[in-house]
């Protein structure tokens, strides 16, 4: 199998030079993980403000923008042209800061060109974005400090990465307590066999780099985070005839997760809690992941896990919780998480993609 340096190296050049848009690419992986609800106003907002240049260099998949960033510090791994970012600067408003890594010299040059605009079109005093050229498992590296981000997001782009267990033990670290990781990626329905793995089109594509999904559960416990939540999920078209004959019986889609990291310590009780309706965008509920719709004022029952992240996050504000007076059983049987699978909540949701910005070469 290629060596992580090589894997490395045929990435840049994918997206440094070879792509020109996202016309370019392979899958319909750049529309994928289409969301539950369609986006809060915010957010298209947000979005419809970017620099047409900077979107037009847009590899992502999914849309990964989490309630509640608003003074929030921000690390966005893999930024890539910048889009996410920028959105993420208006988001997070003058008093937040977000940094984009990416460790392709010509999409982070690329990307500084239009701070200076979107510090204007935002009517910030100062900018509150910078982009920093590195390498998503070694953020300690690049200057990022340990305990010092509340959100870390990433957009398809941990896929590309061969050493996935240091980019979220890397995430993990730079995380305050209570902070999350929330990202869109491209998964596999089952482990790749190596003539995928050592493909260097299959890895700028996503597919070569996608991780068997249940393998993201086990990785995220290994380096501290908590259980995984799943949040959306499409499944994933190849048009390219050659790749779709590579790839098999092997099936792609996207999903977005969001993974939490709580104190350690002994389990949470069990909790009862109520949606007090106070995060901005979502009066009348909120959608916490594909398991967890809060309606306002309505009292819901979760288990202690669910309760710790609300306790601990950012959201602790805007929950009432009453926490129950039994301790979560430690001899439950062995969980499934059939409701993490990425494949199922696609069939579920009947959620694929129609119409996609990437060719049918």
């Amino acid at each position: 199998m290629a060596s992580c340096d090589d894997v490395r190296e045929n990435v840049k050049k994918y997206y440094g030079s070879r792509l020109e848009s996202s016309a370019d690419l392979q899958t319909s992986a750049a529309s994928c993980s289409l969301p539950c609800r369609p986006p809060p106003r915010s957010v298209m907002d947000a979005l419809s403000l970017v620099h047409p240049e900077v979107t037009k260099r847009f590899f992502g998949c999914g849309l990964p923008f989490p309630a509640k960033l608003e003074g929030c510090r921000v690390l966005d791994l893999g930024s890539g042209s910048g889009r996410d970012c920028y959105a993420f600067s208006k988001l997070v408003g003058p008093n937040g800061h977000v940094t984009g890594v990416d460790m392709t010299e010509e999409l982070i040059t690329a990307s500084r060109q239009y701070i200076e605009y979107h510090r204007e079109k935002f009517d910030y005093e100062k900018p509150n974005i910078e982009f920093i050229q590195g390498y998503m498992e070694k953020l300690s590296e690049a200057g990022i400090r340990s305990d010092s981000m509340d959100v870390v997001l990433s957009n398809c782009v941990i896929c590309l990465c061969p050493d996935k267990r240091a980019v979220l033990q890397q995430a993990y670290n730079i995380l305050k307590e209570g902070g999350e990781l929330y990202f869109s990626d491209m998964y596999a329905s089952k482990v790749l066999p190596d003539h995928m793995r050592d493909d260097p089109v299959l890895w700028g594509e996503g597919m070569g780099g996608s991780l068997f999904w249940k393998d993201l559960i086990s990785l995220a416990h290994s380096v501290g985070f908590g259980t995984p939540r799943l949040v959306s999920a499409s499944h994933i078209a190849i048009f390219n005839s050659e790749l779709k004959a590579k790839a098999g019986d092997v099936s792609f889609a996207s999903g977005t997760y969001r993974l939490f990291k709580l104190p350690k310590g002994p389990a949470v009780s069990e909790a009862t809690v109520t949606y007090k309706g106070t995060v901005a965008d979502f009066p009348d509920q909120l959608d916490f992941d594909s398991s967890h719709c809060f309606k306002k004022d309505v009292a819901v029952a979760v288990n202690g896990e669910m309760a710790a992240i609300l306790q601990r996050s950012r959201f602790s504000p805007y929950f009432k919780i009453q926490v129950s007076d039994q301790q979560e059983s430690d001899s439950e049987p062995t969980p499934q998480y059939c409701h993490l699978n990425p494949f199922l909540l696609a069939d579920k949701l009947g959620s694929s993609v129609k119409q996609c910005s990437k060719t049918s070469k």
